[in-house]
């Protein structure tokens, strides 16, 4: 019993991360997600944190003025496990945006500048104002975005590095752009993302694929703070399992050696 525990155990680590079926689109046809290469896959895998850093960059300067991380606080971009801003450097970036508070004294609403345990600003400030502002289309929030799709920061970084001029035998609708990655290949998001885009300072290439593997990296984060802690704790309870099971084969042996050995005398 012990060994299938500690095999099962085993699989679902080592399988944690594995992505699941791909969304099949409007042709009947599961879009080709390739698999990437990323510093905290598992089993030891843990997060880059000067790529998480860019990715944040990524998602503020172009992502973020149109989708929302409602569940992400500027404090988190200081916390272990993520990018790890410096203190001073969280303060600096929460004040960057402008927080919508009150009522004062007066009973007015005001705008004050972001602090630490500020959440994410949202660039719209409800549901119709983002479908306005979209032409109906209303952009997801991004918090779990890279667990709430099938292939993960895969899927995320083949749907930004995925458009193309679409087929000359396909009508696409109005509005909508072609993309590989995306089920059913019409997508209303434009393709905001190109080389030059963002202007990184740490020397990485201002290229569509570091901007898309550094924005997928972040949304990965986002979605799972604490996914090093967990690979930590995974690796721990399966050493402690190695362990545990061959203490149980040694107990067996000793428990079971003198009847093995009255038997062998029997038969002799």
């Amino acid at each position: 019993m012990t060994r299938h525990v500690f095999l099962n155990l085993l699989g679902t680590f080592l399988l944690g991360f594995a992505a699941p079926d791909h969304a099949v689109g409007q042709d009947g046809h599961a879009p080709e997600i390739a698999r990437q290469s990323w510093s905290f896959a598992p089993p030891f895998g843990t997060f880059d944190n000067a790529q998480l850093q860019r990715g944040y960059q990524v998602y503020r300067d172009v992502c973020g003025q149109c989708h929302s991380m409602r569940l992400l606080s500027y404090r988190n971009l200081g916390e272990p496990g993520g990018p790890e801003f410096s203190a001073k450097a969280v303060e600096a970036l929460a004040a960057k945006s402008q927080i919508t508070d009150g009522p004062d004294d007066k009973g007015q609403m005001f705008q004050r500048p972001g602090r630490p345990s500020d959440r994410f600003r949202s660039p719209y400030a409800n549901e119709q104002a983002a479908r306005s502002a979209n032409k109906g289309a209303l952009p997801p929030d991004l918090s779990v975005m890279a667990k709430a799709r099938a292939g993960g920061p895969d899927y995320i970084y083949a749907l930004l590095t995925g458009y193309r001029d679409a087929p000359p035998d396909m009508n696409l609708a109005p509005g909508m752009y072609y993309n590989e990655a995306f089920p059913g290949h019409q997508i209303a998001m434009p393709p905001l993302l190109q080389d030059g885009a963002v202007a990184y300072t740490d020397g990485t290439e201002k290229t569509l694929d570091n901007y898309a593997r550094d924005v997928s990296a972040f949304l990965m984060w986002a979605a799972e703070p604490k996914l090093e802690e967990r690979h930590k704790v995974g690796m721990r309870v399966m050493i402690f399992l190695l362990v545990f099971a061959v203490i149980m084969y040694l107990a067996k042996r000793t428990v079971w050696a003198p009847l093995h050995k009255h038997r062998d005398t029997q038969s002799s």
